[in-house]
């Protein structure tokens, strides 16, 4: 269900984008390898505490957030990983850990890491462990309405 929300929403805004199909898998290196997409194109949505609010912070599948470095580059008090238990309500359609990266359709700020914006296209859940939609950053950026910031690091 969540999967079809999202085409739709695409759809809508006349996006071009790939949907496919993989096996279940639920880190996001699982889904990349699943699906054989590379980790740096694979986008990872890690859902965070930013002084009180409810914010995505979105990177490579191949790297680790680093909650300092998005605490500094928002010019936050503190940054925190959210629990399951503070944002599980918010994505009705979606199942756990398969939220795509669009936080202003569940009212959510979003900040990506500038090492995804980097590349021409991304990958993401696409509200499962199963289903990943591939499209153009430029198209994701405006869609999503995200921020860019630095706050990944390498494994």
């Amino acid at each position: 269900m969540a999967t079809r929300a999202l085409t739709d929403f695409l759809d809508n805004n006349n996006i071009y984008y790939h949907c496919y199909n993989h096996a279940p898998a639920v880190t996001a290196a699982e889904v990349a390898q699943s699906s054989h997409i590379p980790g740096r194109h694979m986008a990872k949505t890690v859902i965070v505490d930013v002084d009180g609010t409810l914010t995505m912070a979105v990177l490579p599948a191949d790297q680790y957030m680093d909650p300092e470095k998005l605490r500094q580059a928002l010019n936050a008090n503190h940054v925190r990983l959210a629990t399951e238990m503070e944002f599980k309500d918010r994505f009705p359609l979606c199942e756990p850990g398969g939220e795509p990266p669009f936080g202003n359709l569940y009212g959510m700020p979003v900040y990506v890491d500038d090492t995804l914006v980097s590349k021409d296209w991304i990958a993401f859940n696409a509200g499962n462990h199963t289903e990943v939609i591939k499209m153009g950053m430029g198209d994701f950026l405006r869609l999503s309405e995200a921020s860019t910031c630095s706050f990944a690091m390498l494994h």
